[in-house]
């Protein structure tokens, strides 16, 4: 099992490279794994990978790749060739897209599905996207499709995890955003858990960013997020 800071990604929500390493710099080295988001990514490119490499950390590309399967494959194959070690694709391009991003994939790599936005709610689900049924069984239906095509595993709300774990096992991954420590705003997260509950339910990795990032003292934020952790793994 990794190390409790290890499963803490640090979601690198900021526009710029010189913002991106300060934080990062702020953290380390007790920081372990960082996400790189659209904003961050489409402003700075692929440089930044690097860098970030270089200073010895762990990278979740987040770009939820989504498109017909040959240009999921090659964007994925694209991606994959920086070095990352988790890049994700939308489970809602289906079956088959999911497939061909997979043989993109090298071994070293992880390649999740991203199922429902933690934005999203009961009614979200239903009145705007036109989607029968829970936000659950939505969560749980592209999850099975994620394993099918062979993915590692999926980007969900905690909420969902102990579910998916019980229906896929315990070795499919669970990336879980969502997470706010006890006290926090949720601002446009719905399906928001804190990092000790969300760690009880079994989700792998906890991907936090404005809890962190927004903090007044950052690095203290991250060692509490840890500590959280650190507390379910002993069994306290």
């Amino acid at each position: 099992m990794y190390s409790a800071n290890e499963r803490v990604i640090l979601a690198l929500d900021v526009s710029s490279k010189q913002e991106a390493l300060k934080v990062v710099k702020g953290l380390l080295p007790e920081l372990r794994f960082v996400k790189v988001g659209m904003e961050l990514f489409f402003s700075v490119g692929p440089d930044l990978i690097h860098h970030l490499k270089d200073l010895g950390l762990k990278i979740f590309i987040d770009l939820k790749v989504h498109d017909i399967p040959n240009t999921a494959y090659n964007a994925v194959r694209s991606l994959n060739g920086l070095g990352c070690d988790i890049i994700n694709v939308h489970c809602a391009g289906g079956l088959t897209m999911m497939k061909r991003a997979r043989e993109a994939i090298s071994e070293d790599t992880k390649l999740i599905g991203v199922t429902q936005l933690t934005s999203t709610d009961q009614s979200m689900l239903n009145t705007e996207l036109g989607i029968a049924g829970s936000v659950t069984d939505s969560v749980l239906n592209l999850a099975r499709l994620a394993k099918e095509a062979g993915l590692h595993g999926v980007v969900c709300s905690p909420q969902e995890v102990e579910l998916l774990k019980a229906e896929l096992g315990k070795e499919f991954l669970a990336v879980t955003p969502g997470v706010r420590p006890l006290g926090e705003d949720t601002q446009d997260q719905k399906r928001v858990m804190t990092p000790k509950k969300a760690i009880q339910a079994g989700s792998d990795y906890l991907v936090i960013g404005r809890p962190i990032l927004k903090s007044d003292n950052p690095l203290r934020a991250f060692r509490d997020i840890v500590a959280q952790i650190q507390e379910v793994d002993s069994g306290e």
